[in-house]
C-alpha cells in the first residue's frame, strides 16, 4: 500500500469514526419541550405582577414565555378553556421540571396562590 493510499484510507476512517461520534451525540440530545399551565385569576390586582415576576424567573431559569398567559382564549372543539392559558418553552422536559420544582417556585408560592389558581399543567416534548 503506497502511502497515498493509507493517507487516504485514513481519511476515509477518520470521517466514519467523526460521523458515527456526532450521530451519538445527536441521539443524546433531549428533545425541547413546551409546559402548558392553564389557570383561573383569583385576584386580578396582583395576577399582572405575579405572572411578571414568573415570566422572570423562567427565563432566569433558561425557559422562553410566550406571554401567552393574558391572551384571549377561544375554545374550538371539547369542554369550555380555562380562563388563561401559559405556555413556555424549555430545551428539555427536565429542565422544566427542575424549575417547578426549585426552591425560588416554592417560595412565590403563597403569592402565587393567592393570585392565580392553577388547573392543571403538563409538558410536552417535541417529536423529531
Amino acid at each position: 500500500m503506497t502511502s497515498k493510499s493509507r493517507f487516504v484510507l485514513a481519511i476515509l476512517v477518520g470521517a466514519a469514526v467523526g460521523g458515527a461520534a456526532i450521530h451519538g451525540l445527536h441521539a443524546q440530545t433531549k428533545p425541547k419541550a413546551y409546559t402548558v399551565t392553564e389557570l383561573e385569576t383569583l385576584d386580578t390586582k396582583t395576577a399582572a405582577d405575579v405572572a411578571n415576576r414568573i415570566t422572570k424567573m423562567q427565563e432566569g431559569a433558561g425557559g422562553r414565555n410566550f406571554r401567552t398567559g393574558g391572551g384571549k382564549v377561544t375554545g374550538m372543539e371539547g369542554s369550555p378553556p380555562p380562563q388563561r392559558v401559559a405556555i413556555t418553552e424549555w430545551d428539555n422536559v427536565d429542565k422544566a421540571q427542575a424549575f417547578f420544582k426549585s426552591k425560588e417556585w416554592a417560595d412565590l408560592g403563597p403569592e402565587r396562590d393567592k393570585a392565580l389558581k392553577t388547573i392543571r399543567r403538563y409538558a410536552v416534548e417535541v417529536r423529531d
